[in-house]
Formats: C-alpha cells, sequence, structure tokens
C-alpha cells in the first residue's frame, strides 16, 4: 500500500510541474452522474450485475491546456463513488453492493472544437481509499462493512475513458477500469481459527457510463518570458 501511495504522489507532482510550465492553461471543476455495471464472474459462473446509479460523490477537477483551437491536453484531481451490485450466483434471493470512493488522476487529449462540439480520451490512475461492501438477503440488509485503505481491494485502479463534451460543458463518458475491483489474494478469518480468501475467483472489471457537467471554469493563465 506505501508503494501505491508513494507512486500516485509522485504522479500528481509531476502532473502539477507540467501543467505550470505550459503557456496557456485554465481549470473547470464540476460534478459527474455515474450508471455503472462490471464485467464479472465468480468461480465460473456469471454474475447477474444491477444497474448502479450514483450521483454523489463525484467531484472532477480539471486543468486544461489547449494547444490549438482543434487540438489539448488535460489533467487534474478527482473525487469518485465506483462500484456495482450484482446477484449471488449461488444464493438465491441474495444481492451485494460494493463501492470504493477513489482520488483519481486523468491524463488525456481533446480533439475538435475546443470551445465547442469535441471528443475526448485518456488514462486515469485511481487510489482507492474508502470501501464499503453491503449483502441483503430478500431485500433485507444484512450485513454492512465500511473499511479505509483496505486490502480488499487493490492499492491503485487503472483505466481508460472516452467520450463527447459539448458547447456547454456537459459531457457524455465511457470508462473501463483494467484493474479487477477486489484483491483476490485477500486473506480474511473464518471464525473458526481459520482463514479464506473471499474473492478468490472472483474477477470484476467494473465499467461505466456517465453524464459530467462543468459548473466552474476558471480564468486562463498566460506564461510568457520577458525579452533581453
Amino acid at each position: 500500500m506505501n508503494k501505491s501511495i508513494y507512486t500516485f504522489i509522485a504522479l500528481l507532482c509531476l502532473l502539477a510541474g507540467i501543467a505550470h510550465g505550459q503557456k496557456n492553461i485554465y481549470t473547470t471543476t464540476g460534478g459527474e452522474w455515474i450508471f455503472s455495471w462490471a464485467d464479472a464472474n465468480q468461480q465460473g459462473y456469471d454474475i447477474d450485475v444491477i444497474t448502479r446509479f450514483s450521483p454523489v460523490i463525484n467531484i472532477q477537477s480539471q486543468v486544461h491546456y489547449d494547444k490549438t483551437d482543434k487540438f489539448g491536453f488535460y489533467t487534474g484531481l478527482n473525487l469518485r463513488n465506483v462500484g456495482f451490485i450484482w446477484n449471488d450466483p449461488v444464493q438465491p434471493e441474495t444481492k451485494h453492493k460494493a463501492r470504493a470512493y477513489t482520488i483519481g488522476i486523468p491524463v488525456g487529449f481533446k480533439v475538435g472544437d475546443m470551445t465547442g462540439f469535441h471528443l475526448f480520451g485518456g488514462y486515469e490512475l485511481e487510489l482507492p481509499f474508502n470501501y464499503k461492501e453491503k449483502l441483503f438477503v430478500n431485500e433485507d440488509k444484512v450485513s454492512k462493512e465500511v473499511y479505509w485503505f483496505s486490502n480488499r481491494i487493490p492499492g491503485l485502479y487503472q483505466s481508460v475513458m472516452a467520450g463527447i463534451q459539448t458547447p456547454y460543458g456537459t459531457q457524455i463518458k465511457f470508462k473501463y477500469y483494467l484493474t479487477n475491483f477486489f484483491n483476490k489474494n485477500y486473506t480474511a478469518n473464518d471464525g473458526q481459527g481459520g482463514t479464506f480468501k473471499p474473492y478468490d475467483g472472483f474477477d470484476a472489471n467494473v465499467f461505466y457510463v456517465s453524464l459530467s457537467f462543468q459548473i466552474l471554469k476558471g480564468t486562463s493563465f498566460y506564461y510568457t518570458r520577458d525579452k533581453k
């Protein structure tokens, strides 16, 4: 976990330095409504996944560099609530919900009209810091577990994304997580003096479609060199 955190901080510092060196940058801040699913199977069983809607708390703070009026780059710092819901493949009338709060750093590019419709795509590295898991039987909640910096999930998530932005700052985005949602090597106590791996054989790659809103746009900054 410590190596993951150090890697994440190092990338954040590197991107901040790159952004500062650009001639023209501006910032945007907004929210994101996420509809998520997962490509999942457990011990050879296909998982019946249910649509998960998470309108809060998802905050996107981005730094943009428009190299021309048709091409640009962006990075930033995002807070995101991501997860999925599924029916147990073995136990009838049993449903699970799992989610992680993450802090992410995107690195992407933009093509099109920088002040109007344009396409964007990129990669994001996310640090999960809070994990929650719920169990429902016959629609009644029977357990809820919340953990900070849990080993139940990976130390870092990697994902790729693509989308379109309108002239009014609204974005439609598709995102796919390359990293398995769970840490399959996590070992837990079974309550009888032994141990087991609750996520062994559980493959789950979360993906989502989101509607984003850029509510605030910062002032452009220009950096110039004095001529001698």
